[in-house]
Parts: C-alpha cells; sequence; structure tokens
C-alpha cells in the first residue's frame, strides 16, 4: 500500500539466525541470552549502569515507580508531550501525573523551568523524555531534583545511544526505561530493559521483573540452587530468550543505524529549508548527539493537518501524529487541560510525523519532501 512506509525494521539473516539459535537451544526464557543482553547493553551505557532485561518499556516504567515507592498520594510530574505510558504508569500505581509544558517551539523537550512551576508539597518524583531522541537539558533538571529531593526516572524510548558531552541518556536519572517496540531504533517487537547505577535499587527492580523470588528457574535447572524465596511481591516482567537474541543483534546495529538515521534527518532539513515547515532542535549543543529516532515537523498555523496526511497518503507516504494530546483522550480530559501546557498544545495540535529508518534512501526522503511541500502548499 505504501511506497514508503513510516518505518521498516532493520532486519536481516542475523535475526534470524539469532532467534533459531535459540530454539535449538532448548531454554526459552530468563537464560544465558538475557544475561548476556543485559551486560551488553550495561556496557553500552556506562556509567555503572545495572540493566534488568524486561517484557516491554511500559513494564519498565511501572517497576520504576514501584522501585522508587510513588503510590497513592503522591504527585509525579511528567511531559505533557509523550506517549500516554508515562501518564498510564504513574496512575497505575495511584499516583497523580502533573504536567509540565515544553521548552519552547524549537526545544520540545520538558524544561527544568517548567518542572520547577509544577512542583508541590506532594511532588514525589519526575518523569523526562527524551523527544525524538534530542536529550533533555539534564544539567538543569538533575540539579533541580536534588535540590528539591525528587526522584528522577529517564524514559529513554527515543533515545537509545543519544548522549551529552559523551555521557549516554539513561545514566542521569536514579532509574531509567528503554523500550524496544518494533518502530524503536532498537527493535525486538515487545521487550525493553530498566537501568539503575546503585546496585541496591537494581536488585529490587530484579526482585520486582519475576516475583519477588531470589533464584530463577535456570539457577534451579543449572544446579547452582534447590529453592527459592520471596523477598516481596513481584511481577512476571520477563523478557523471552528470543527477543534477547534479537536484542544483541540490534545492539551491534545501533551506532550505525543512528549515524544513518541522523544523516536523513539532515537532508530532511535541508530539503524542507526556507518552506513555512518547523523542524524542531535546529541548534544542538555541540556536545549532544541525538539518536534521531522520530522526523517530527510543525505544520503552518491554519493548515489542516488531516489534508496533508490525505495527501501523502495518496502518494503513498505514511504519516503519523507523536503525540495526541492527554486531554483529548476519555480518561484523561477531567483531569488535564490544555491551558496546563499552552506550548505542548500549540505542537500537538500541528505536529506530523515523518518517515525515517536506517534502510530509508535519500531520494525516498526527496520523494516525501516533495509530497509534503505539494501538500501543504
Amino acid at each position: 500500500m505504501w511506497k514508503i512506509q513510516l518505518f521498516k525494521l532493520n532486519f536481516d539473516h542475523r535475526e534470524h539466525d539469532a532467534v533459531l539459535a535459540a530454539v535449538d537451544s532448548g531454554w526459552l526464557t530468563m537464560g544465558e541470552r538475557i544475561q548476556a543482553f543485559e551486560a551488553a547493553f550495561g556496557e553500552y551505557l556506562g556509567h555503572g549502569a545495572h540493566c534488568t532485561a524486561v517484557a516491554n518499556g511500559t513494564a519498565a516504567l511501572h517497576m520504576a515507580l514501584l522501585a522508587l515507592d510513588v503510590g497513592p498520594g503522591d504527585e509525579v510530574i511528567i511531559p505533557a508531550l509523550t506517549f500516554v505510558a508515562d501518564a498510564n504508569s504513574v496512575r497505575i500505581v495511584g499516583a497523580t501525573p502533573v504536567l509540565a509544558d515544553c521548552t519552547s517551539l524549537n526545544d520540545w523537550n520538558v524544561s527544568a523551568e517548567s518542572i520547577a512551576r509544577q512542583i508541590t508539597p506532594r511532588t514525589k518524583a519526575v518523569i523526562v523524555v527524551h523527544y525524538a531522541g534530542f536529550p533533555c537539558d539534564m544539567a538543569a533538571i538533575t540539579a533541580l531534583c536534588r535540590e528539591r529531593g525528587l526522584k528522577l526516572i529517564e524514559d529513554v524510548a527515543h533515545a537509545p545511544g543519544a548522549s551529552i558531552a559523551g555521557q549516554m541518556c539513561g545514566t542521569f536519572g536514579d532509574i531509567s526505561c528503554f523500550s524496544f517496540f518494533s518502530n524503536k531504533n532498537l527493535s525486538i517487537g515487545e521487550g525493553g530493559m530498566v537501568s539503575a547505577g546503585d546496585a541496591a535499587l537494581s536488585q529490587r527492580l530484579r526482585y520486582l521483573r519475576s516475583h519477588g523470588m531470589t533464584t530463577l528457574t535456570l539457577d534451579r535447572h543449572q544446579g547452582r540452587a534447590v529453592t527459592y524465596d520471596v523477598v516481596e511481591p513481584g511481577l512476571n516482567y520477563r523478557m523471552d530468550e528470543m527477543r534477547a537474541a534479537i536484542g544483541l543483534v540490534q545492539l551491534d546495529k545501533l551506532p550505525a543505524g543512528n549515524l544513518r538515521r541522523q544523516a536523513l534527518a539532515e537532508r530532511y532539513r535541508r530539503n524542507l529549508a526556507g518552506s513555512p515547515l518547523q523542524m524542531p532542535f535546529d541548534q544542538l549543543p555541540g556536545d549532544v548527539v541525538s539518536a534521531h529516532h522520530i522526523l517530527p515537523v510543525l505544520l503552518p498555523q491554519g493548515c489542516s493537518r488531516t489534508a496533508v496526511m490525505e495527501m501523502l497518503k495518496a502518494a503513498g507516504v505514511q504519516s503519523s501524529i507523536h503525540y495526541p494530546p492527554f486531554w483529548g483522550f476519555t480518561a484523561y480530559k477531567d483531569s488535564m487541560r490544555a491551558q496546563d501546557a499552552p506550548l505542548a498544545a500549540d505542537i500537538c495540535s500541528r505536529e506530523l510525523t515523518l518517515p525515517l529508518y536506517p534502510t530509508m534512501s535519500d531520494a525516498d526522503v526527496d520523494l516525501v519532501t516533495g509530497a509534503l511541500l505539494g501538500a501543504v502548499a
């Protein structure tokens, strides 16, 4: 149906062979491939990261909040421009999500200033999202959280491989949460990772992942343990061996994939220069590296996004929206308001996401931008 999809998997025979090897091994869950994936991802992040592979990114968020003892009566500040999983995870533990606004129409990340305006005596934690793969101002945000005694969770779903002054996103917060959903830079279908620099906190996350059990089935199978204790109530948020096998291959491809995304994003920017369309994050500090997860643009005021998307569809180009606003959802319309985050409200009403993936060609970008400029005109 599509000449150019929003996203395509960067898979080849290596993922196929890795899955077959996992199946042929006879051990399908929480085995040596999980351990290898966790170790490799922790080494990739650096900065003493202790990594725990989990079922998906939302599971990682849920576990992070539980591990930090966030619950009823607490407030958690989240970006107004993010996927609903951040708000849902806060609600699920009984806490209240509070919206902080974007920095500007050029920097769509949440700012330390907007977070500070939302802090109350009930605020327990802050969740930041590195939108589209562009790092937040972590120096200011971490300083604010330390000063006010707040826990900091990084939602790094968009940003594996993004960094500030050589330090990887996902190593600034108390706990960091990654998603490996199909359209992510590191894609395994369903899966995620939760990371913490503190060893004790990491151990609690491991207990939460698997029923609060002190040993796993693999330990007992290999004779390292006979039984187990349960030290606290836990969940079943485990990853299987097939996904870990794919994850190891995808992690190896991630640096080159991110570099290709950067080159494609630069071509988009050149093609759209001088048009009425705006691409955010146009001037990054020299020490900031983006993962370029998605390609967002801001349509002109008064331009019908629905009409533009229909024209792109007619040209065979798939597009999307990142993200619909919380106040438009039935579950949140009575508790969140557009006026609480005016910049995010404006962005949500005009944002359009264009195709971006490592196997995309330069000619594909030219086709997309040609169709887009024609539609906007």
